[in-house]
């Protein structure tokens, strides 16, 4: 029997929920960054095994919003939750349930879909974690499971792997076996390149950051692909970090985006980045709208 479904990742900001994906699904399809609210979208990510297919719906973390576009981030990650097979809610074995873990919680409460309870960074528990940590964070709500993983190393995948399917219903592939994320080229695109930004760069930076493709010219048969992009920020201070001196943090920045875009893409790609300064754009509706983010 094909069992196929949709699994909602929630947790609140950088406790892991992109790089669990990725590592379930076995593939870097999500970008992934040390500093919260990384994901800005709900985005559908594909496993698709001999007798399952898991639609993985990563989405930002629940936090306070602060502006619009976190605004936006909170309405896309509680959406969620209503239209799901399976909720998985990530914490982590770090700290102890916190304001965040308890209100996700508490929007958990009534939902009547299954909820699995999936402790991440299980490598970096303190020893009193089963005894101290643990019962804290059972105490939430009722779960339908508890799984201890590290997503970054890889570690006890596979029990919480076999859970998921046990909850999914007999379906259809939804997507094709080899597709396995469900956004077009020019949004992959901008999320490497913010990725980019995201690791190299410091400070408020990160956050104020957008990136607009301005053009991405069809590719032909053993052709470089053309893609130039847009790095807007909110302030002429943070226009001046990202170019660095010389050029020389937007060189590295280009660099690195090119090379993941080519593995992602299969193609050789010549990247031209250029940084704008769009005063406030996370507060501005008509520039989320353009930037695609609607709600």
């Amino acid at each position: 029997m094909f069992v196929s479904g949709f699994i909602a990742v929630v947790g609140r900001p950088n406790v892991g929920k992109s790089t669990l994906i990725n590592a379930l699904i076995g593939e870097k399809v999500l970008i992934v960054s040390s500093r919260p609210q990384t994901t800005r979208n709900r985005i559908h990510a594909i496993y698709t095994g001999e007798d399952a297919q898991f639609i993985f719906i990563d989405t930002p973390g629940i936090h306070q919003p602060r502006h619009r576009l976190g605004d936006y981030m909170l309405k896309a990650a509680t959406g969620a939750l209503s239209e799901v097979d399976l909720i998985l809610f990530l914490v982590e074995a770090g700290s102890v349930p916190g304001p965040g873990d308890k209100k996700i919680a508490a929007l958990l409460q009534g939902v009547a879909i299954p909820v699995l309870l999936v402790i991440n960074k299980m490598d970096l528990a303190a020893d009193d974690f089963a005894t101290r940590v643990l019962p804290l964070y059972r105490q939430l709500r009722k779960f339908q499971g508890c799984f201890q993983v590290s997503a970054l190393k890889g570690e006890n995948l596979e029990p919480l792997r076999l859970a998921i399917k046990s909850y999914l219903p007999a379906g259809p592939k939804y997507y094709p076996a080899e597709m396995l994320v469900d956004r077009p080229e020019e949004f992959l695109a901008t999320e490497i390149i913010r990725e980019k930004v995201m690791e190299l760069t410091r400070e408020e930076v990160p956050h104020a950051v957008a990136i607009q493709i301005t053009a991405m010219e069809p590719r032909r048969q053993g052709e470089m692909l053309l893609i130039r992009a847009e790095i807007l920020v909110e302030k002429p201070s943070q226009k001046k970090i990202i170019i660095g001196s010389g050029g020389g943090m937007l060189k590295q920045i280009g660099m690195e985006a090119r090379r993941d875009l080519e593995k992602l893409l299969g193609n050789a790609v010549f990247l031209e980045l250029w940084v704008k300064v769009k005063k406030d754009w996370r507060r501005r509706d008509n520039v989320l709208r353009q930037l695609g983010y609607n709600e």
